[in-house]
């Protein structure tokens, strides 16, 4: 006869959350049976009741399965439970995305985070050894409900602030940043790079081919541009074929590297038209400014150096970019 549990965070949340989960959606369930104690044949029970279970003995291979696969509950057997060492990492591999459903001895703990200081981001449970086979296939559904819950969530947070097109963010929340950035400089006497990016002659491709093309190369640079900073860089799609970037702790040299890479990213965009094999080439014009942490009055006053600097740039020819302190140097990528 199994023991009753008092609530735990993940029936307390199903029951806040009614219906979260997708309807219909069966739980993927990554079986970590790291003590090999037995107690992982019960994961054959739950492969013929439909779930699908992957199984792991190792920390590494959990950790491996947690990173990759689409599981929402890992249930975990520990070789230690005087240590939360093994949820901690399963947790940190699945980027806070999967739930755990820790098993723990009839006279353990109740909660296996109890060297913890606080309490993990990731959903958890507990299932005592001698719960039945109905008790863990519930505390698996309530956290299953759960981790659906807060991964569409997150999903519908990422839409608010990011682009569809190029998963760039939108305008306003790059606004909001670049705010942030320019206080931070000014109190600590950082340097700031923005650069402002404009396609050249999109216009035309626009008219000489479908919009599928133009779209296609509107989401291809933001990949480009994407693949092409830094973690703590910041960059959006402002609008139209108009790009910002952002470049905390960058001085004019290094930001002049920066434009020089993207405008090679940029240009290797060029492609070939399905309609008519007519090669369609890409470039961008950017303009770019720095801020050293007391040399400009106002974020404002960036900004508008920044769009000076690219509308120099663009009667220039395009394809190049332009310091707005060097208007009459402006930097090329070889062609």
């Amino acid at each position: 006869m199994s023991q009753s549990l008092p609530p735990s965070s993940a029936a307390s949340g199903a029951e806040a959350s009614p219906g979260a989960g997708a309807p219909g959606a069966t739980p993927v369930v990554l079986w970590c049976d790291h003590r090999g104690a037995g107690w992982g044949e019960r994961a054959a029970t739950l492969r013929e009741r439909g779930l699908e279970v992957r199984l792991s003995t190792t920390l590494a291979d959990s950790a491996r399965l947690a990173h990759s696969a689409t599981a929402t509950v890992a249930v975990v057997d520990r070789l230690s439970h005087q240590s939360s060492r093994e949820l901690e990492a399963l947790a940190q591999a699945a980027g806070h995305g999967l739930g755990v459903l820790a098993v723990v001895d009839d006279l353990a703990p109740a909660s296996p985070w109890d060297r913890v200081q606080s309490a993990p981001a990731t959903p958890w449970d507990v299932v005592r050894r001698s719960a039945s086979v109905d008790e863990l296939a519930l505390r698996i559904e309530l956290l299953h409900r759960q981790v659906t819950a807060h991964r569409e969530s997150a999903r519908l947070r990422h839409l608010a602030t990011h682009d569809d097109r190029t998963d760039l963010l939108r305008p306003h929340v790059f606004q909001g940043h670049l705010r942030a950035h320019f206080s931070a400089s000014q109190r600590h006497h950082l340097h700031l790079g923005l650069l402002v990016i404009d396609l050249d002659e999109f216009g035309s491709i626009n008219k000489l081919y479908d919009h599928t093309l133009g779209d296609e190369i509107i989401a291809n640079v933001g990949a480009a541009i994407r693949a092409n900073l830094r973690a703590e860089d910041v960059a959006a799609r402002l609008g139209g074929d108009e790009f910002g970037v952002l470049l905390p702790y960058t001085r004019k040299v290094d930001a002049a590297s920066v434009v020089l890479r993207l405008l090679e990213a940029i240009g290797a965009v060029s492609c070939t038209s399905g309609a008519d094999g007519r090669q369609v080439r890409v470039t961008g014009s950017i303009g770019f400014e720095t801020f050293g942490g007391a040399d400009l009055r106002s974020v404002e006053e960036l900004r508008l150096h920044a769009e000076e600097a690219l509308r120099h740039a663009k009667r220039s020819g395009g394809d190049r970019g332009v310091y707005y302190r060097s208007l009459d140097a402006p930097i090329r990528r070889d062609s």
